[in-house]
């Protein structure tokens, strides 16, 4: 449950981020934390894994709440 609230409120946050950035330029994303793509190529079969977070201030806030939520609860 905690992993889903943290996940929609991340979400929330990410989209508001998308949508103020042009009137508030100040709530862009700070930091991009993860691992590059790395392939795995069996000829018949290709597999590609990698992970990237980008974290930006109203990203974080949408942790938070999703997190305080969940102690709420």
């Amino acid at each position: 449950m905690l992993l889903l609230l943290m996940l929609i409120g991340a979400l929330v946050g990410d989209a508001l981020g998308v949508v103020l950035v042009p009137l508030l330029p100040a709530l862009k994303p700070f930091t991009s934390i993860g691992l590059a793509p790395a392939t795995l190529d069996l000829h018949f079969a290709r597999l590609t894994l990698g992970f990237t977070l980008t974290l930006g201030p109203l990203t974080a806030l949408g942790l938070l709440l999703g997190f305080l939520l969940y102690r709420k609860l």
